[in-house]
């Protein structure tokens, strides 16, 4: 079959005739992303030659649509290595095919009419210095074809149909995952099935921090240790185990999927900023659930800008005294220990006078969420994610041990900081993976159990279609997410390809998440049924770890550099 064939009314594709299409496409949006980097280049180009920061962000549309290009370029890329590693070990079924198929479709038409940052930011190719001329240079015969035939809305009809066949298994294509990792999936979604789903959306109605009993089988399955090195009491996996047990326990409730965050940025900045006397102390009690971290470091009115903390640690004999404010810290009150990042300097400026550290604080009571001196804190009420509850803190002459200094040396804190952003964002986009997963098979089951018409309402073409681009752009995404994972356990720089899964991943689990409650009608905007909590869970996913616009702003200073 030709893609005339699926023009004409057909829905499935052969792979000979698919591959070449899919990868003679993607060299023409190579092509075009290279044009629009160096377009962008000049605009942002000071006198010196160089880029200016200046201008780079004056021309933020520009610079951000830079960012998303290529974002898409590289989603392409990745979906169509994973259509060839299936094919390869004879996995590539027909679901899978429609899924490459539909996604270099629709993604080749945004690049080539607009791409959507967020709802009413469109940007095209204008935008970034391009001229129509180079826009029909893109639209090559390979491309066109695409665009015009490869997400019909036949297509669409029976991607939805074979994702609605796998109702039962839970699997809605082929992911890619080696019987290693698929086992690892398997033992984690029965733990979400079983232990998570049931009660989750009464955690979130009731605004109760998730039951301990919860946290004690996680630790028993090896959460919190998942990355450590085994002589360290870990499991000494790798990120892209993270990747699957963190997407399985956030499709059951994103708070639950975000529990294993802190102990991993924990860890990490241990591992790689910590003396060997801090590993000995930390990372056996981390990796086995005995102590559970949280990280302090955004204050009020500085967001994303750490380079402006505020919060003061004055040395005093064998302790550091702080003094200052903390605000969105998750899960503060149950926490044992905090990475703390303050500044130890208030004479270096920026990110040089910062300096992170392992601040022991007592657990909750049932009398006090902060029974500690010199500590105070109150909870942040908010939509969603609320399972280990927001937190504002006040610090006056709170005592930390000098050897709590991660790394026992000043000024290295942000640096330190710096070592854990890929996992975090990769991390992050896992969760964004499994809440977004959690939104289509809400939205699914609804379809099918919903009659309308005296039919069920995925019948009709609009439904069908909100759920087949749900079944698509999540396993672009999860490829994405999973490239990022395998480069940083191969040692390879990724914080270009984390950032980019981050920011296609939290798109990604919005979008499904409000086509769901849409798919839901009325009943969607009902607190009783659980895709509500979901959109809630998924709003959050564009603004930490970066918020959407920083995440855009980083991979386009990126791109930019190296058009120098």
């Amino acid at each position: 079959m030709t893609m005339t064939d699926v023009m004409d009314g057909a829905a499935a594709p052969l792979l000979d005739g698919l591959d070449g299409l899919c990868a003679r496409a993607l060299e023409a949006a190579e092509t075009l992303k290279q044009q629009a980097t160096l377009s962008v280049a000049e605009m942002t180009r000071g006198a010196d030659g160089r880029i200016d920061g200046k201008l780079v962000e004056e021309n933020q549309y520009a610079t951000h649509g830079l960012a998303w290009l290529a974002t898409y370029v590289e989603a392409l890329r990745e979906t169509l290595n994973w259509s060839r590693r299936l094919a390869a070990e004879s996995k590539l079924g027909e679901l899978e095919q429609l899924m490459l198929q539909a996604g270099f479709s629709e993604y080749l038409s945004q690049i080539a009419g607009g791409i959507p940052m967020t709802l009413g930011e469109i940007i095209r190719p204008a935008d970034l210095g391009l001229d129509d001329a180079a826009v029909q240079r893109f639209k090559t015969a390979d491309v066109s074809l695409l665009i015009a035939g490869g997400y019909t809305a036949v297509v669409k009809k029976h991607i939805a149909s074979l994702i609605a066949e796998g109702m039962d298994t839970g699997h809605f294509g082929e992911a890619g995952l080696d019987e290693t990792y698929s086992m690892i999936r398997d033992q984690f979604r029965r733990f979400a099935n079983e232990v998570v789903m049931p009660f989750a959306h009464g955690w979130h109605m009731k605004d109760e921090l998730i039951p301990m009993s919860v946290i004690e089988q996680m630790s028993e399955l090896g959460v919190f240790g998942l990355t450590v090195p085994e002589e360290y009491g870990g499991l000494g996996l790798g990120k892209m185990a993270m990747c699957v047990v963190s997407e399985e326990l956030s499709r059951g409730y994103i708070g639950v999927g975000s529990l294993g965050t802190r102990s991993e940025i924990a860890a990490e900045l241990i591992l790689t900023g910590g003396t060997q006397a801090q590993k000995e102390k930390w990372l056996r009690v981390i990796a086995t659930g005995q102590i559970l971290p949280t990280a302090v470091f955004t204050e009020p009115n500085t967001g994303s800008d750490l380079a402006s903390l505020k919060a003061r640690a004055v040395k005093d004999g064998d302790v550091y005294r702080v003094t200052g404010n903390k605000t969105w810290i998750t899960h503060a009150a149950r926490a044992d220990i905090m990475t703390m990042l303050v500044r130890t300097n208030p004479d270096q400026p920026g990110y040089k006078g910062l300096s992170m550290f392992l601040a022991e604080k007592p657990h909750m009571t049932e009398a006090e969420d902060f029974p500690a001196e010199g500590m105070t804190g109150g909870e942040i009420e908010v939509l969603g994610y609320r399972g280990m509850k927001e937190y504002e803190l006040g610090f006056d002459n709170f005592e930390i041990k000098a050897e709590n200094l991660l790394g026992e040396e000043e000024g290295n804190g942000f640096k330190q900081l710096m070592q854990t952003f890929e996992s975090a964002r990769i991390q992050t986009a896992a969760r964004a993976l499994g809440v977004a997963q959690n939104a289509m098979e809400l939205g699914l089951r609804y379809a099918l159990d919903r009659i309308q018409f005296s039919k069920p309402i995925i019948e009709f073409p609009r439904v069908a279609g909100k759920l087949a681009w749900m079944g698509v752009e999540i396993m672009m995404a999860r490829q994405l997410t999973y490239a990022s994972a395998r480069a940083k356990d191969e040692g390879r720089r990724c914080d270009l390809e984390a950032g980019m899964a981050k920011l296609l991943g939290a798109r990604v689990a919005w979008s499904a998440a409000d086509n769901a409650l849409q798919i839901h009608g009325g009943n969607g905007f009902a607190l009783e049924y659980p895709i509500s909590r979901v959109l809630c869970d998924a709003r959050i996913l564009n603004i930490f770890e970066g918020a959407g616009e920083i995440q855009a702003q980083v991979i386009a200073r990126r791109l930019l550099e190296g058009a120098n």
